[in-house]
């Protein structure tokens, strides 16, 4: 057996966070409470009893804060406000009071990189003069060039185009993002003593966590030297000889500085201030895995997103490679790894399985590219869910993942509004195919989401609502609460890793065992190849749990599979 084989034990600890489930709710998307078309505040409240009886453990809820909305609301014009489009704060309070008699963590998004250019900080600095305090609040820099005509360097914005914007008076700001979206000066104490108090303000009102947006963003290289790399907001992965991951994107001057590190360690001690356990996740998207884990050291962040499982695609070795580097390296810091498949800047996972790669990661489907063979991804979608729950550490579950929602492939330019598909000119077509309104029902306005959802449904969708799927057994949502189920019941999250030696003797299994406190033993095997394989224990042990209603026959396991064996 090879050493990375067994893997020690994830660190014990009794945090709930350790091993939570994490259900992510986009507002906008999840249900309409008063008709205008987008989601809100009340429409989570409706329906915190079907996450509960999914079976998730938390729930985490991107932006709902005071904004313009150039970003989907991560562009932020007040952080202790509440956008009058998902409700007001007494609707958070009530929202949050609820979830916590139905045993629910709250998770809220922080978004610390920048703000909106409606916030009136920016406001300000745009009416007071250069070199005001004002104006250090933010990225503001003189031009190049002999009258300050030129950027001030060459970055590019993540969303397309130059990453500086100039003002009237000819001074220019950064913004790795939008031009709507002007970046923060983490320099400035007074942006520091700001965060904390955001963070007091919601830790005040009761949330257990926050999930932080560009986490790996806020510091910037000294002199802010001229980096000519264009990085994007969806981008694959270089692996070594090996398959294992190098990087996850180019980080360039402007990502994973060393001195980010600091403001978590600030952040940890406000955390430290209150009851309970609180927490950060942190959203950075980097490698390899050793820089990565720098965040979740024991001063710092308890959880970070773990993009190269999410990227490994339907890939064996890309699998299993993710999956050995994020348990290494989280033990080594004392922190649980977390798995993710899906979320809302990423095409949903049913329909990248679905390409002719397996390892396919788009920034986008359009109506002109491949379309995805619908059966197979989902089919692998199914197989995929039931690795991701089985994992020891904390899973989290893109709102419609449980639904197995396909990407809206066919989405009209009239619809778009990321502002990717703009500044790209639509050469990137952006995220809002994975952003579509949830389908609750064939009965109702919108597929019970609600009248005139902010972006339009597929017809896909029709078949697949949840009321379709509560009642069928073999549907997607019920795998889910299945899964949830016994991963509870069982306490897979906190199990004993180790590599099945089938792993090592066949290439296109992926077997793990898990030894649970109680002394159970659980075999997890996922067939990521082309052809049936024999699995003995299917014959020795008792079938927990199938991705399929074809996955087992003769004892063999078919291709585009996984079961949970219990031995």
């Amino acid at each position: 057996m090879s050493e990375e084989s067994v893997i020690p034990r994830q660190k014990s600890g009794t945090e709930w966070w350790r091993d939570a489930v994490i259900y992510q709710v986009y507002p906008r998307s999840f249900k309409d409470s008063n008709g205008d078309g987008m989601g809100d505040l009340g429409g989570v409240t409706e329906k915190l009893p079907y996450l509960k009886q999914l079976g998730v453990d938390a729930v985490w809820l991107s932006p709902f804060y005071l904004s313009p909305q150039h970003d989907a609301g991560y562009d932020v014009a007040d952080y202790r406000t509440i956008d009058p489009r998902f409700g007001t704060l007494d609707d958070f309070e009530r929202m949050k009071d609820q979830a916590h008699e139905l045993g629910l963590k709250i998770i809220v998004d922080l978004v610390p990189n920048h703000t909106s250019e409606d916030h009136e900080w920016f406001q300000a600095a745009l009416a007071s003069p250069i070199g005001s305090p004002e104006r250090a609040r933010y990225m503001f820099r003189n031009g190049k060039g002999e009258n300050g005509e030129l950027p001030p360097n060459n970055w590019k914005s993540l969303f397309g185009g130059p990453a500086w914007s100039r003002i009237d008076d000819g001074q220019w700001y950064l913004h790795l993002f939008d031009s709507s979206q002007p970046d923060l000066n983490w320099e400035n104490p007074e942006i520091w003593e700001e965060f904390r108090s955001v963070l007091r303000f919601w830790l005040d009102r009761g949330v257990d966590g926050f999930r932080v947006d560009v986490a790996h963003g806020m510091v910037k290289a000294e002199g802010l030297p001229d980096w000519d790399e264009q990085v994007h907001m969806v981008e694959g992965t270089d692996v070594d000889e090996k398959g294992h991951a190098e990087k996850t994107m180019d980080t360039g001057p402007y990502f994973d500085q060393d001195g980010v590190h600091e403001i978590y360690r600030d952040w940890n001690q406000v955390l430290a201030e209150y009851p309970g356990e609180r927490m950060l996740v942190v959203e950075a998207w980097i490698g390899p895995a050793e820089r990565l884990a720098l965040y979740v050291r024991p001063d710092e962040a308890q959880q970070a997103f773990n993009f190269d499982f999410l990227i490994a695609g339907w890939d064996r070795d890309r699998m299993r490679n993710a999956i050995t580097d994020s348990l290494r390296v989280n033990q080594a810091v004392g922190a649980p790894s977390t798995w993710v498949l899906s979320n809302h800047d990423t095409v949903r996972h049913a329909s990248r399985y679905g390409l002719s790669s397996r390892t396919a990661y788009p920034n986008g489907i359009g109506a002109e590219d491949e379309q995805p063979d619908a059966a197979l991804g989902l089919r692998r979608a199914r197989a995929a869910a039931l690795v991701e729950l089985s994992l020891p550490g904390s899973a989290y579950v893109y709102q419609g993942d449980e639904l197995g929602l396909p990407e809206h492939t066919t989405l009209d330019a009239e619809s778009r509004e990321d502002p990717t598909f703009f500044r790209t000119e639509g050469q990137e077509l952006g995220r809002d195919g994975a952003r579509v309104p949830l389908p609750w029902s064939p009965v109702g306005n919108g597929l019970g989401f609600g009248p005139n959802p902010w972006l339009p449904q597929p017809e896909t969708f029709e078949n697949i609502t949840v009321d379709h799927q509560l009642g069928n057994p073999q549907s997607v949502l019920n795998l889910y609460k299945n899964a949830l189920r016994i991963r509870h019941e069982m306490a897979l999250g906190r199990a004993q890793f180790e590599w099945d030696p089938m792993s090592e003797q066949n290439t296109q299994i992926l077997a793990y065992r898990l030894t649970t406190d109680s002394g159970d033993t659980v075999l997890v095997a996922a067939n990521a190849g082309d052809a049936a394989v024999e699995i003995p224990e299917l014959t020795t042990g008792e079938l927990l749990l199938a991705s399929g209603q074809s996955a087992v026959m003769a004892g063999k396991l078919a291709a585009d599979h996984t079961v949970w064996i219990k031995l």
